[in-house]
């Protein structure tokens, strides 16, 4: 790596910091080892003067930026603010020389005027297919495709549906913290003490419950075979939590730490990946399924197609969509031996940790960084 100083980084992102630990969380604490991270959040609707808070976190270098804005400002307002918040935090921290990361091309509004030292669009999620995306969005994100130097693909499906919008597009599939969540394997595992009671076999999931989930196909699982225990864990998000299937068998424990989600994994029989089929997942790359494996627990998911491929594919994971079908696939799981498929597992886990992700990235933004530069000195 070159030894210049390294330009500090303004991440946009869509998802809180403190929300779910996942794609954003994991590659910015790792840029934050090299130059500082500012992390740019969605803005607070909360009432008084528009107003920045500052949070530093755990992460050496990292610091997360909440735009709190008075409620009812009408979008045009809310970026005007949003502006002039992230010019004054750019002030007081004396960026100069920097690269814009975005995760939601929304942050556009409010950014467009800056001249970063590079451009990168990590797109981890067709956010326009998603449940009240703004009509505009779809816009935005052609104009931030134009902008970026870099853009980077979470996964095969969203690679395909972006690589001839732009010359430099990168697939880069969910990683996995695989020393975390092996932590599952131990025997001397304690279970969570909301989960401790829960009979087995115990079936769970982790992660956003939103319009992403086919709770209609949980809801048919639970009533088919009442004895297995199904272990819901997360935050319940853009859906009403009344919508959840209701059965004494169905357990909503809600959402836990990072920290602690390999303790409620390793208390699982088999883990589900119970997706809808529908536009929010058609471009979908779940973190979870490497985590689930690298926690050693047979995994079960509906026909969602990156993880069909590779992982379905690769008979690391059994696919169903219909009731009957995923409950026959769950007594597979659930009878299987799982010595030789652990070995497999491990050996295609090694080539897709988080550091290894970020090292790949690294080199490109420092190739772009460096383009960039060469230009400049050209003119």
């Amino acid at each position: 790596m070159s030894a210049r100083p390294q330009p500090d980084v303004i991440c946009f992102s869509h998802l809180r910091f403190s929300f779910v630990f996942q794609r954003p969380q994991h590659l910015l604490t790792r840029c934050a080892r090299r130059r500082r991270v500012f992390f740019f959040e969605e803005p607070v609707f909360d009432g008084g003067p528009a107003r920045l808070e500052e949070t530093a976190t755990q992460h050496q270098g990292l610091c997360v930026a909440t735009p709190h804005l008075p409620s009812g400002a009408e979008p045009p307002r809310a970026s005007a603010m949003q502006r002039e918040l992230l010019d004054g935090m750019m002030k007081r921290h004396a960026i100069s020389d920097c690269v814009l990361w975005y995760y939601t091309p929304a942050a556009l509004s409010f950014s467009r005027h800056l001249a970063p030292a590079a451009t990168v669009y990590d797109c981890m999620d067709e956010l326009s297919a998603f449940a009240g995306a703004p009509p505009a969005l779809k816009e935005r994100e052609a104009e931030l495709l134009r902008r970026a130097d870099l853009v980077f693909a979470g996964g095969a499906s969203l690679y395909e549906a972006k690589r001839a919008l732009h010359p430099s597009v990168h697939a880069f599939p969910s990683s996995v913290d695989v020393a975390h969540f092996a932590r599952a394997r131990a025997a001397s595992r304690a279970d969570p003490e909301d989960q401790a009671a829960i009979p087995r076999p115990r079936l769970g999931f982790f992660g956003v419950l939103d319009e992403r989930m086919d709770l209609e196909l949980l809801a048919a699982v639970a009533a088919l075979r009442p004895a297995w225990q199904i272990v819901l864990v997360g935050p319940v998000l853009k859906i009403d939590p009344a919508t959840l299937p209701r059965a004494p068998n169905i357990h909503v424990l809600g959402q836990k730490r990072y920290e602690d989600l390999p303790a409620y994994l390793g208390g699982w029989d088999v883990a589900l990946l119970p997706f809808a089929r529908n536009e929010a997942t058609r471009f979908i790359s779940p973190t979870k399924t490497p985590e689930y494996l690298a926690g050693g627990r047979p995994v079960v998911s509906t026909s969602i197609r990156d993880v069909v491929q590779p992982y379905g594919e690769l008979g690391l994971v059994r696919i169903a969509d219909a009731p009957r079908d995923f409950v026959a696939a769950v007594e597979a799981a659930l009878a299987e031996e799982r010595g030789a498929m652990l070995a497999r597992v491990d050996d295609l886990l090694g080539q897709r940790s988080w550091d290894a992700t970020w090292a790949r990235m690294e080199r490109l933004l420092e190739g772009a960084l460096e383009r960039r530069g060469r230009a400049a000195a050209a003119r």
